[in-house]
């Protein structure tokens, strides 16, 4: 169908896909993008609309659904990584020669302290 071209059939085809229950095919027609004229049923263009607006909030409802799952989940994370021990690597500030000194001076120290 062309860009402002308009077939009222169109909105009986949509309808006639909802009343069988395939919403799915009804989407894929063009669903969301009906708009009726002034020679649409009337009928057919409230009930069209309708499900425009069913399906709209639905879809908002469900994008409000996954936001919050996300925010959720996002807020547990930082809760586990703020309740996580912090595990410091300490480095000796020492030159490795030094502090191999320092721990063979620690080790006969504490072995004089046995005796």
């Amino acid at each position: 169908m062309e860009a402002g071209a308009h077939d009222c059939g169109h909105g009986s085809r949509l309808l006639g896909l909802l009343q069988n229950d395939d919403v799915d095919a009804a989407i894929e027609a063009g669903l969301m993008h009906y708009v009726p004229c002034t020679a649409c049923g009337l009928e057919v263009a409230t009930k069209l609309i309708d499900a425009q607006q069913t399906l709209s909030r639905a879809w908002s409802a469900r994008d409000r659904y996954l936001a919050r799952n996300a925010r959720l989940a996002r807020r547990v994370a930082e809760r586990e990584a703020k309740r996580a021990p912090v595990v410091a690597e300490r480095k000796s500030p020492l030159p490795p020669a030094a502090a191999a000194i320092l721990a063979r001076a620690k080790a006969r120290a504490a072995e004089r302290g046995r005796q």
